[in-house]
């Protein structure tokens, strides 16, 4: 049986969506889960997040509600956006990033409304998973949650979700096609055309990079 590692962060509504697609996936292929920090890939490729620009951030959540409600998934942005995930993947590892866990998680951040910052709520939360928040401020899992981040940008992922296989890696929450598809034909990406691409020259770059 074959095992994907899947890249998430609690402050993407892609990898919200992306979740809940998995079971579209082989159902003989094994997920990964590993809670990522955006923020860090972010810093590691000097990009900025989709909220970061204006339009683009206009447009992320203007995408990303109409798709959740096309594929009926129970969706509300939280009362702010972007937000610190970090408490929230501190919270997941130590939970052993159970896929029951992180669902209940991104559930309470992208299906109620509320503040994901809110103390309380994530004091309800940890407590409802069985977690004493102490624990969080472990160097362990502050460890563990560095190690992913920057295991993940070694192995070339900049964004959320992120799936690997197989070394190849799957971006977006529309990726979840492209996997499957190389899962099942492993052609789709290692044949001459893909080669090329992978090698393709530029032929102009902008001032400054």
């Amino acid at each position: 049986m074959r095992t994907a590692l899947w890249y998430f962060d609690f402050v993407s509504p892609f990898a919200y969506i992306c979740l809940h697609r998995l079971k579209e996936l082989p159902a003989d292929l094994l997920i990964e889960y590993r809670p990522v920090l955006f923020a860090g890939l972010l810093n590691h490729w000097g990009q900025k997040g989709p909220a970061e620009l204006q339009p683009k951030r206009r447009y992320t959540y203007r995408w990303s509600h109409w798709t959740a409600i096309r594929l009926g998934l129970p969706f509300s942005y939280p009362a702010t956006h972007p937000f610190n995930p970090l408490h929230h993947l501190r919270l997941a590892i130590a939970c052993g990033s159970k896929p029951e866990a992180v669902r209940k998680i991104f559930d309470s951040i992208w299906t109620t409304g509320g503040d994901a910052s809110d103390q309380g709520r994530f004091a309800a939360l940890a407590q409802e998973l069985g977690v004493d928040r102490e624990k969080l401020e472990n160097s362990e899992i502050k460890t563990i949650l560095r190690n992913n981040t920057q295991d993940a940008a070694r192995r070339g992922v900049f964004g959320v979700p992120t799936f690997e296989l197989d070394g190849e890696l799957f971006w977006g929450a529309d990726s979840v096609d492209f996997l499957g598809a190389f899962v099942a034909d492993p052609s789709v990406v290692h044949n001459e055309e893909m080669r090329r691409l992978d090698g393709l020259p530029e032929g102009a770059t902008r001032k400054g990079n």
